[in-house]
């Protein structure tokens, strides 16, 4: 599949992010800005073999699937919301190098740099704002750490037994979850939530198993306050066919990345 590049840079360097750059902030910004991007769907599809996991039991991170590609797939999370939230960093002009440098180094492991637009979050004092053109780091389908979809129970004990040289894997998916939940009241994400109570029910039952303590009740168990729909299985949908994505992608600030994905 082809992909093409947007070489033009922004005249203030922005970066969004939507998974641990959200409370993990790069270095050297001076301006943190909640809000949200479209056309796109934030999927714990990408392996990671260097922070969240090792090459030889790869953890899970997100990623952003183009929404008409994933439009294709049997996703058991058969819905996902227009907007993918998450944090613009505006970075200081006399540091965008080294943080460059620096994010290619945390988001290597199948990432890529694109531009997009960014819509900042309205507040009370700019009730209304222009979007922004930011930088993001995706795993596009086409690298090779990408994996697809998944049976969500299954992923869920993935992230469960997965660790890294960064930590848990499934302290990246609840730092996630609780991260989206203080943006806003609208910035909770389905796939994220309900991979986050799947995990919280299935480290119940390790624990009873552990020390024979009965385990937590659905009650005790955090749900998600929206249901998540489920699809049969993991087949294409009818009709699926390849198509090639135009995705803004410019070329590596340096050729490496993640430590939680901008993933």
């Amino acid at each position: 599949m082809s992909l093409q590049v947007h070489l033009a840079a922004p005249a203030e360097f922005w970066l969004f992010g939507y998974g641990s750059l959200i409370w993990k902030p790069p270095p050297h910004f001076d301006q943190r800005i909640p809000g949200w991007v479209t056309g796109y769907v934030r999927r714990f599809w990408q392996a990671s073999e260097d922070h969240r996991g090792t090459p030889k039991a790869p953890g899970r991170v997100v990623t952003l699937i183009e929404r008409s590609y994933w439009e294709q797939l049997t996703d058991h999370h058969g819905s996902a919301p227009e907007r993918v939230w998450g944090v613009a960093y505006r970075i200081r002009p006399d540091r965008v190098d080294e943080v460059k440098d620096y994010l290619d180094i945390r988001e290597i492991n199948g990432y890529t740099i694109h531009y997009t637009p960014f819509h900042p979050a309205p507040d009370a004092h700019l009730p209304q704002r222009s979007p922004i053109q930011a930088l993001v780091y995706i795993g596009t389908p086409d690298n090779e750490q990408f994996v697809g979809p998944q049976d969500p129970q299954q992923l869920a004990e993935h992230i469960y037994h997965s660790h890294g040289p960064s930590g848990p894997n499934q302290e990246y998916l609840l730092g996630l979850e609780k991260a989206l939940n203080e943006l806003s009241l609208e910035s909770g994400d389905e796939h994220v939530t309900d991979l986050s109570n799947r995990l919280r029910a299935f480290m119940s039952v390790q624990e009873e198993k552990r020390d024979g303590s009965p385990s937590r009740t659905d009650s005790q168990i955090l749900r998600s306050p929206h249901p998540v729909n489920v699809s049969p299985d993991l087949e294409p949908r009818p009709g699926f066919q390849s198509h090639h994505h135009d995705f803004k992608r410019a070329s590596s600030v340096d050729e490496q990345e993640e430590i939680e994905k901008t993933s």
